[in-house]
């Protein structure tokens, strides 16, 4: 790791937009200067007015190794990753087989991502029901929290849990401090007259999974919650009703946090084609009125943190040809384009920069426990460093998409906000938008 300057007028620094230069050794951040500072025999790096802030941290990733990785894998999902400014990444317990209900499968994914980690990787463990024994060993070897769905998982390996599996559970996690992430949906398909023999429209599929199924969820996520006092975690929330009674309970506790997902703020149920199966994602896209509302809890803090919900598939899984909704994988690729996918949204419903930044940075720092060394631009941390211009646009197309799928509703987007520059621990691994240095990032393990 070479030692280096860093410049520019403006870095996110405390809060704020100032003139700065970063030294860099060792993959920290030595020292910052508020000044254009040189030093003779130390490489310069003038970025001018180059918006550098602390590289992004995405919460919420679905990378499908080890068994799945024809889906995507470390390899493709670190390099988008990289490409799109993001620097740390933590990966769920599922769509790989096994999947990360226990420490042995646990071992496995670690094996898998060896050598192929070009950011930084951690992971989450899974709760499935009969595994409350394996939860405890799993948080002592390292993952960030533990997911669980309150419906079918679309895997059939991690099926859902109920109340009574996260009772069992809650006292481990109360006594380890570690939080419960929960995909919130609760309900059953009923025969409702607008979706029978309507597997192309994309209205029928949304109306197979109503708002009722979050509020459900809900409930039986404050309640647990609330009974054993433990860190809990919403993962992307689609329905803008739900804010209220998560609020309420805010108000009563710190250890209650929520995110939503760029593609419920970018897309809008009534102008989703049918047969588009490119859009389906659980919970789904909603209308313009309920995304209209989830912004306003952007814009209000009611959000703790932004992630992507990157959740790729092959074309024949996501039914792209056929076009059915119903058969069709549920799940956004998106990891790649977060950044400029919320910016080219926001700046339309009055999105600033000091509002967007600590929800990519700090915020997810805070909640994975990683502030003692991600998430500012600040002396002693680690040079984990995304620089961008805010002004840039540039086109979505097949050949600039580092997935290992190009299929993406992102695809042939004009999009604002362009990706310059990505340091991983002081490594320049993407430069001038081109990605040069492979292998920079770490294997993250909770301690």
């Amino acid at each position: 790791m070479k030692e280096f300057l860093l410049y520019s007028k403006r870095c996110w620094i405390d809060g704020l937009l100032t003139e700065a230069t970063l030294h860099i050794g060792n993959g920290k951040i030595n020292n910052i200067y508020h000044t254009k500072y040189r030093v003779d025999g130390i490489d310069f790096f003038d970025f001018q007015n180059a918006i550098v802030m602390s590289g992004i941290i995405d919460a919420h990733v679905h990378i499908n190794e080890p068994g799945r990785t024809h889906w995507e894998g470390f390899d493709s999902a670190t390099k988008a990753a990289a490409l799109g400014g993001v620097t740390t990444l933590i990966e769920m317990p599922l769509n790989a087989n096994p999947v990360t209900t226990n420490v042995s499968a646990f071992e496995l994914k670690k094996q898998a991502a060896k050598n192929k980690l070009h950011v930084h990787c951690g992971f989450y463990g899974g709760v499935v029901p009969g595994n409350e024994k394996d939860i405890e060993p799993l948080i002592n070897a390292g993952v960030f929290g533990i997911k669980g769905f309150l419906t079918h998982s679309g895997i059939d390996e991690f099926p859902n849990v109920t109340k009574d599996d996260l009772e069992k559970i809650a006292p481990i996690l109360a006594k380890k401090n570690v939080p419960l992430l929960l995909h919130c949906e609760v309900g059953e398909r009923k025969n409702i007259p607008q979706i029978q023999n309507k597997p192309k429209s994309y209205r029928a599929y949304l109306a197979s999974r109503p708002t009722e199924w979050e509020l459900n969820a809900l409930k039986i996520t404050l309640d647990i919650q609330e009974k054993y006092n433990i860190k809990t975690h919403i993962v992307h929330l689609s329905s803008a009703k739900g804010l209220q009674s998560i609020n309420y309970r805010k108000k009563q506790t710190e250890k209650l946090t929520v995110e939503t997902c760029p593609h419920y703020l970018f897309f809008n149920a009534e102008n989703i084609p049918d047969a588009s199966p490119i859009y389906k994602c659980a919970p789904p896209i909603r209308e313009q009125k309920n995304n209209d509302a989830l912004w306003q809890g952007v814009l209000n803090g009611e959000f703790n943190f932004l992630a992507s919900d990157h959740s790729p598939a092959p074309p024949e899984l996501k039914k792209l040809e056929e076009g059915n909704l119903f058969d069709a994988w549920g799940g956004i690729a998106g990891l790649q384009f977060t950044l400029p996918v919320l910016w080219t949204a926001g700046i339309k419903k009055g999105l600033t920069l000091e509002k967007l930044i600590p929800l990519l940075t700090e915020n997810p720092a805070k909640f994975l426990g990683l502030t003692h060394q991600k998430g500012k631009l600040q002396k002693g941390f680690d040079a984990d460093i995304t620089v961008w211009n805010e002004n840039e646009e540039f086109n979505v197309t097949e050949n600039n998409i580092a997935h290992k799928h190009k299929a993406t509703p992102y695809l042939n987007h004009r999009l604002k906000g362009k990706i310059i520059h990505t340091f991983v621990e002081g490594a320049h691994v993407v430069e001038n938008g081109v990605l040069k240095v492979l292998h920079a990032g770490n294997l993250l393990l909770k301690k």
